[in-house]
Order: C-alpha cells, then sequence, then structure tokens
C-alpha cells in the first residue's frame, strides 16, 4: 500500500507536532592532563546495573546520559542539562566532558572496557574491540529518539488505506527510515560536528572534513554487511543472517544511522510493530554545553515530518545506496565547501515549508527553515564551518579543553540549584538532584506545586515540599501548621511553650494591650511558614507600635497568636525519624556600618552575595525593607537613610528566618547531645516524622532535659527548608536530602 500524500489529507487543525522524545548523550571524562581520565566509574553515581539515566558506554571514562520519554523537545534537553549537571557534578571535580565527538590525542591503552558487572556485555565489547578496535569505540555522539504521537498516528491511519494500525504503523516508520537515509546528508551537512581526528587516530590523512564520525571512518560496519530497507520483512531477515553467519555478534552492532526501536528484537517487529525510531548521526555541539542546541532539536523534528510528506521511495535499495556514497561525500568534504551539485536539498526544504503552511505552524518553524536555507547559501555558518575556524596547527584540543572546561566551571556555579528548574523551590532542586544521582526513576507531577514521583522497580514515593512523603500521617503537617494545636499537644506533653493568647478580630486583641503593655511580646498569624507576619518585639511596644504589628498579622491570617517574648538564641533543629540530623543558628536580617554607608545602601551592598536570591530559589534570601523592617527600624530610631557607625550591627527584623533573609550558621556539630534529643522528643510527641524544631535557648552550654529543658520551643515546622542546614552563611553545612532519600528506598 502507498503512503504518498497521506499526510496532505490531514486537516490542518491536526496535532502534527504531537509527539515524543529522548536523547542519549556520550562523553568522555577527562583529565587534569587533558587525556581521557583513568580513574572508574563515578562512586556517587551509584549502581550501573539499574541507573536509568547516567550510565557506562563503551569504556570506564565514557558515560552515556539517558533522558526519559519527553513529551517535547525542550522538556527532553531540559532533562538531559539536569543529567549532565548531576553527572559532572558527581565526577572528580578535577575532570571534565569532553565537547568534541572526536577525542583528544589517545591510545588504545588508555581505553579501559567497562567494568560491568553483566559478563554478556563486557564480552560483548570486547567483541567490538577486536572487531573495529578500540578507537572507534571512543568517538562519542547524541542519539535522538522520535516517535509520533498516538493522536497524530491515529488520524493518519484513519485517511490511509489501511485497515490495520500495525501493519500502518510499521510502514509509515519504515518510510520514515528509509526517506532519512535518503536525506541524511542534509544533517551531516548542517549538524556534522567531528571535522578532525587528532593525531594517530586515523592511519590514513584525510585532512579538516565536516564528519569523521558520520562518514565510513566512522561508525560503519564491515563493507559485507548489507542490511536492505527496501520491506520490513526484508530488514528483518536481513539482520538475523547477519547474526547467524557472525557477521554481527548481536542485532545492536548494526551501526546504521537510524535504528529502528521497541522490541527486544527485530521479528518482533512483524508481530508487535515498530514503536519509535532512534536517529543516531548527531555529532557532539562543543558550543553547547548540553552538546545539541533547541534549535537542532526542533529543526530535525520538523524535518523528520516532512520526509514524511515526501513521496514513497521507488527502488530503496538502489536509491539508498547512492544516498550512502553522497553522504560519505559530502562527511568527508572541507567545512567551508558547498554541496555537490548531486546533492539537491530543494525538495526536503520545500516539504518541511508545506508542512509550515499546511498546519499553520508559527514564525518559530519559517525561522528554523530560514536558517537551514542560509546555511545552505554559505558552508561557514554550519556547525563544521564554525568549529573549523577553531583550528590550532592542526590540532583542536586547545579548543576541546577550553569548551570543556567552559561548561564544567558553568556546571559548578550556584552548585545549590540543578540547572534548568531553578524556578522550583531550592529544597526541591535538591532532592531531584540527589534522586538523580541515587540512580532513582523522577518525575515532576506538578512543578508549581512541588510534586515528584519517585520510584524503584515496583515501589513509589509520592514526595511533596521535598519532605512531605507518606512516612507522615495526613493530619500531622495540619497539626504543625495550626500553632495553637502544636503548642496544645507540647504544653500536654510536658515540654516547655510560650504563653499567650488567640485573637480572632483585632478588636480583641487590642484590648488585650493593658496586660501585655509592659511586656516583650511576639505577634504573629495562627497559621504561617517562612515566618511570614511576625513580629517581635524585646521591649515593650507603644499602642501603634502594637496596632502595625496586629495589621501586619492579619494580613496573613484570620487569627493571630500574642506571646511572651522568650530571651535567648534561636535554633533549627531538623529531625529526621526520631533523630536530630542538623542544627542551625538562624541570625536574622542585619546589616553592619561602614561609618559612610546608610542602611538602605548597606542592605543593597549585602544583597549582592551571589548566594542571595528571592523565593526560596537560594541559599539566602534577599534583604528586604517593608513594613516589617521599617518598624523594627523604628524601634531603634532609625530609618532607611541612617548612616550606621562602623562596625554597628543592626537589626531589620526580630524573627532570625532565613527567608525574610538571615544568616545561617551550621551548629549540628557545636550543640549538645542533650538538646537535639529533648528536639528529636518533641518531634516524636507531635508524630513528625520529618520537621523542624525551633528552639530558643539562652545558653546552649548547659545540659537540657524534659524536667529542666533550659530552653522554649516556638515552633514546630511540618515544610522545614533543608537548603539552609545544606548551604549555610557559616559552616560546612548538613545535606538532609540523601539521607530522606535512603529512608524511603532502604533497597537500595
Amino acid at each position: 500500500m502507498n503512503l504518498s500524500n497521506v499526510f496532505q489529507k490531514l486537516s490542518p487543525n491536526t496535532p502534527i507536532l504531537q509527539a515524543t522524545f529522548g536523547l542519549e548523550r556520550e562523553s568522555l571524562r577527562i583529565n587534569t592532563e587533558g587525556r581521557v581520565a583513568q580513574t572508574p566509574h563515578p562512586e556517587k553515581l551509584g549502581s550501573r546495573s539499574f541507573h536509568p539515566y547516567i550510565q557506562t558506554d563503551y569504556s570506564e571514562p565514557q558515560l552515556e546520559l539517558i533522558t526519559p520519554v519527553a513529551q517535547s523537545t525542550t522538556e527532553a534537553r531540559r532533562f538531559l542539562g539536569a543529567i549532565t549537571d548531576v553527572a559532572i557534578r558527581s565526577m572528580d571535580k578535577s575532570e571534565y566532558l569532553w565537547p568534541l565527538s572526536m577525542p583528544p590525542v589517545i591510545v588504545e591503552e588508555e581505553i579501559q572496557i567497562a567494568q560491568l558487572e553483566s559478563d554478556y556485555e563486557y564480552q560483548y565489547r570486547v567483541g567490538l574491540a577486536e572487531r573495529y578496535g578500540k578507537l572507534l569505540q571512543s568517538i562519542s555522539g547524541i542519539h535522538y529518539n522520535f516517535e509520533l504521537g498516538k493522536d497524530l498516528t491515529q488520524q493518519l491511519f484513519e485517511v490511509s488505506d489501511y485497515d490495520d494500525l500495525l501493519t500502518f504503523k510499521n510502514a509509515l516508520y519504515l518510510k520514515l527510515a528509509q526517506n532519512f537515509l535518503c536525506y541524511r546528508w542534509l544533517l551531516t551537512y548542517l549538524y556534522g560536528a567531528s571535522p578532525l581526528a587528532e593525531k594517530g587516530f586515523l592511519t590514513d590523512e584525510i585532512g579538516c572534513v565536516r564528519s569523521i564520525r558520520n562518514s565510513n571512518y566512522g561508525y560503519v560496519n564491515a563493507p559485507d554487511v548489507h542490511i536492505s530497507f527496501s520491506s520490513l520483512e526484508q530488514y528483518v531477515t536481513d539482520i538475523e543472517n547477519a547474526v547467524g553467519s557472525g557477521q554481527l555478534s548481536s542485532e545492536k552492532e548494526f551501526y546504521s544511522a537510524i535504528r529502528l526501536r521497541g522490541a527486544k528484537t527485530s521479528r518482533d517487529f512483524l508481530t508487535k510493530g515498530i514503536s519509535y525510531l532512534e536517529f543516531r548521526n548527531f555529532d557532539l555541539n562543543p558550543f553547547e554545553p548540553l552538546a545539541i542546541s533547541q534549535e537542532t532539536l526542533d529543526t530535525t523534528h520538523l524535518f523528520a515530518l516532512a520526509l514524511l510528506w515526501l513521496d514513497d521511495m521507488e527502488q530503496v535499495d538502489e536509491e539508498l545506496a547512492v544516498a550512502a556514497t553522497l553522504n560519505n561525500q559530502i562527511a568527508l568534504s572541507h567545512p567551508h565547501t558547498p554541496l555537490p551539485k548531486e546533492a539537491d536539498p530543494k525538495p526536503i526544504v520545500t516539504a518541511m515549508k508545506d508542512i509550515v503552511a499546511h498546519f499553520g505552524l508559527d514564525d518559530y518553524y519559517s525561522q528554523l527553515i530560514t536558517k537551514v536555507e542560509a546555511s545552505l547559501l554559505d558552508p561557514r555558518l554550519t556547525l563544521s564551518g564554525k568549529i573549523a575556524e577553531q583550528v590550532e596547527e592542526g590540532s583542536l584540543e586547545k579548543f576541546g579543553q577550553q569548551q570543556g572546561q567552559a561548561f564544567h566551571d558553568y556546571a559548578w556555579t550556584a552548585p545549590y540549584a540543578l540547572k534548568g528548574y531553578e524556578n522550583m523551590e531550592l529544597s526541591t532542586q535538591m532532592i531531584l538532584f540527589d534522586a538523580i544521582q541515587l540512580g532513582l526513576n523522577v518525575e515532576i507531577l506538578d512543578e508549581e506545586d512541588q510534586f515528584l514521583k519517585l520510584w524503584h522497580g515496583d515501589h513509589v514515593e509520592y514526595i511533596k515540599n521535598s519532605n512531605m512523603t507518606s512516612k507522615d500521617n495526613y493530619v500531622i503537617p495540619l497539626a504543625m501548621a495550626n500553632k495553637v494545636v502544636t503548642k496544645k499537644i507540647l504544653d500536654k506533653a510536658g515540654f516547655p511553650v510560650p504563653a499567650g493568647a488567640e485573637f480572632a478580630n483585632k478588636d480583641d486583641a487590642l484590648r488585650y494591650y493593658g496586660q501585655i503593655a509592659n511586656s516583650a511580646i511576639v505577634v504573629k498569624p495562627k497559621s504561617t511558614n517562612f515566618g511570614l507576619g511576625i513580629s517581635i518585639f524585646q521591649e515593650s511596644t507603644s499602642l501603634s507600635g502594637y496596632e502595625k504589628a496586629l495589621d501586619i498579622a492579619f494580613s496573613e491570617d484570620s487569627h493571630v497568636l500574642v506571646e511572651e517574648f522568650v530571651a535567648g538564641t534561636e535554633y533549627r533543629f531538623f529531625i529526621l525519624d526520631g533523630k536530630c540530623e542538623a542544627v542551625v543558628l538562624r541570625v536574622a536580617a542585619n546589616v553592619v556600618g561602614d561609618g559612610s554607608s546608610s542602611i538602605r545602601e548597606l542592605v543593597e551592598k549585602k544583597n549582592q552575595d551571589p548566594l542571595r536570591g528571592r523565593d526560596h530559589r537560594s541559599p539566602l534570601e534577599i534583604i528586604n525593607l517593608g513594613d516589617i523592617e521599617l518598624l523594627m527600624l523604628e524601634q531603634q530610631g532609625y530609618t532607611p537613610d541612617t548612616v550606621l557607625p562602623k562596625g554597628s550591627q543592626t537589626f531589620l527584623r526580630g524573627n532570625s528566618n532565613i527567608s525574610t533573609g538571615g544568616d545561617s550558621i551550621d551548629m549540628t556539630d557545636q550543640m549538645g547531645e542533650s538538646y537535639k534529643q529533648l528536639a528529636a522528643d518533641m518531634a516524636t510527641a507531635m508524630g513528625a516524622w520529618a520537621c523542624g524544631v525551633d528552639l530558643i535557648i539562652p545558653d546552649y552550654t548547659k545540659p537540657a532535659s524534659k524536667e529542666l529543658p533550659n530552653c522554649t520551643c516556638i515552633e514546630l515546622n511540618f515544610n522545614p527548608a533543608m537548603y539552609l542546614h545544606a548551604y549555610t552563611y557559616v559552616g560546612s553545612g548538613q545535606r538532609i536530602t540523601p539521607k530522606i532519600l535512603r529512608k524511603l528506598f532502604g533497597e537500595i
């Protein structure tokens, strides 16, 4: 049956871009000498026997980064960024990923076959070394996995003359594979990026070309291996015969620029169908930290759709043989030479334009085609054309070292963040990083709500805000969110809490002023987090000051607490499963005078610290000069324009939350065990698996007990930020997220 014109029959409102994508990137680890690293696979990355995202390819230093199935090219590339970030920050810090497909100067003795647990996989690699040599296996690239969307496929089937969906899908993907091989020379021209082999790699001198990897010097089988794409039946037969005769050691040794995927064996395609295709001809782009650009991904998507827009091939084997010769010619041409006259890009470019026009795609896709046409007119705009200009004395090693080190340094900037996911809450970024590193499967169910799904095998866990898990009873976080309930539970259990009163309206709260007019007090919302709406008066305040504090608190909640102020230093204890894992001293937002700058200017200077940001996306928060801060300054007789004497410290907040501009100091090692145990006991009394316990301690050098606590609990936090323990303003910090994951997934 014929598939020509089936795309043209689709309605313009068909979801033509619906597809799923996956990326697999290979890269060599490089050491400080600029040679291939001789160290083993990074220990921090866990077991290669099950890691879903970070594996070892052929050799021990060759990482393979694998994204899960994504619903868009943007999502696939974004996750590749996260995996890349985790991989680099899990390697020895002196090593970096080589950004080019062709390796630096290398000899076979430097290439250690991956020490995998599977003897079959190890012996398979040994066989490849014997058949092709180890040097060829040190070439790296990117594989682009592509599946047409289910709705799109169904609509194509309905306008076709096929009466069986599986047969139709096989025909559709086979046509795409055929036309891909027919026109892959265009991708070699545009995105070829392996123009040079370093000294000693090749026995032939070929000079500077477009793509060694995509030429006959790259990943090609022996000349006697002939696999036909004329029909699926013939493809299956040829693959099986090649394996049976020993020409191939296994089906996966067929080094085609495209692979049919979705079944364990080729024969299974006949009964189970082709699920997706794997485009295997992309060199690493050394100008991109992720080795492939968003533009390349989207242009290739449009290219793949255009391949289906074209007519069916008539003499498949003959036409593909001609196309293979043409691709090799283009791959081995100098990057600055134009396409040969035999290579006519007009049919495929026209098909791409027709796709855009027929389905009304936005200008972005038209611009992609415009860039393709510009590159066809000027080879210097192609990827290999740009790389050729970086060749120095017949080598790209200096360029590769510069780019690789630059990408390495970028990964280590803001190491508290997960690249590509910086808009998520910081503790969630941290647990995502650790989950990927550990080898857990991850899925972001709701990015805005910080809701994750993690799993290993059949074991599934859901996590919200990085520490709210199935280990906590549903009602416990609700109880901790209600400060009145928390106080009553702790008081009943015999733990010290501050005295105070609760108010549902401002009038009643104002009448309470007579009872606290001469007292130090704290005014705060009944249910709050991150220190929002809290005002602290360490000395008695005026009625107007008290009223302002009430207005601030009522703006956050319908109920307000007025409590006695407890003198001392506030510490946050992080309790996990009945044990204190970290203690931090939080110093309220403050500035120190320099004798010439105003308080406003001092705040602006302190906010320049790269650790400071907004909305819990960095370890420290920006210091604001809002109503609460202005009220605090007024209590001290200051305004934002006051110039502080040199060395004079002024606090802008009474509460010490990091979320309101405070500084964090790691006190885990200094804090006595008696206080850690007391805090853990409070969490246990509350029934909390993971929580923050805030204690006011006048003197932490004195021991604590339930009978003589020497402290007061002012709050239990059901969603304690873990980043403030990991990335402290002072001290080494404590990482909590790996401990949470290990408790959730004890089998790993």
